[in-house]
């Protein structure tokens, strides 16, 4: 796993000393969730939030995931269901939002420090500076169909943000 972390730093390093041509959103993405896991620590899964675009819920649905996530029939049209499993067997708050002003809002909340975020590269770039200085791991959306309409995201990859941030609490053994 450590070498996966550092591979993330030598390509961000080798692109910025070679010039390369690269998307520099997905650079500073890149450049901040390095920084994250390697410099700001862990936090306890009652104080992480964990965010998700909209654009997740298929949009010929017309359940209100995003007042309670658990309006979701689980019909397998996107990933929501998937992510509600992730919410329940790693026991985080998980909030759906419909735009940058509502995400702000909830990661300025007193018990919120730190940010598990899943959107397109611009929408994080927006939010990992809105939300500073608290922590945000970004994870990018998968855009099948274009931007901002049935997106999906890697849950093993929202998995492996959630574990480096908010690990597994020890066990006490009696």
């Amino acid at each position: 796993m450590e070498s996966e972390k550092d591979d993330d730093f030598d390509f961000l390093e080798i692109c910025i000393r070679k010039g390369c041509d690269v998307n520099w959103r997905g650079t500073l993405i890149t450049c901040n969730n390095w920084l994250v896991r390697h410099c700001r620590g862990t936090v306890a899964r009652e104080h992480l939030l964990v965010l998700l675009p909209r654009c997740l819920q298929h949009a010929g649905c017309g359940r209100d995931v995003i007042e309670n996530l658990d309006e979701c029939r689980r019909c397998g049209k996107c990933d929501v269901a998937a992510l509600i499993g992730l919410r329940d067997e790693m026991a985080v708050r998980i909030s759906m939002v419909g735009g940058g002003r509502e995400a702000v809002r909830l990661v300025r909340q007193r018990d919120v420090r730190a940010v598990v975020a899943c959107a397109c590269e611009k929408e994080l770039v927006e939010g990992i500076l809105a939300s500073f200085p608290r922590p945000v791991l970004g994870v990018t959306n998968l855009t099948p169909e274009g931007f901002c309409r049935n997106t999906g995201v890697d849950i093993a990859a929202m998995r492996a943000a959630i574990l480096q941030i908010a690990p597994q609490p020890q066990k006490s053994g009696a």
